[in-house]
């Protein structure tokens, strides 16, 4: 699998991890790998803290996402 956003910008990057909110793969350089709220039911998400402390997986777009989302910063 290669990198989504690399593929973007013409480039041919091997993909280190996928995404766990949209599923894209990513390479280490379009990867954020830090701990996110957990997100229950269908929409409206309800975002909650993560108990367990797991560090996932995300794009750089759906990192912005969740930290444009208001309960970002309280949550976490």
């Amino acid at each position: 699998m290669k990198c989504y956003e690399c593929a973007l910008i013409g480039k041919d990057t091997d993909a280190v991890g996928i995404c766990i909110v949209c599923g894209k793969g990513v390479c280490k350089e379009h990867l954020i790998h830090e701990e996110t709220p957990v997100w229950e039911g269908d929409y409206p998400v309800e975002l909650k803290p993560d108990r367990e402390h797991i560090k996932r997986i995300v794009c750089l777009s759906c990192h912005e996402a969740l930290k444009d989302n208001c309960l970002f910063n309280e949550v976490c």
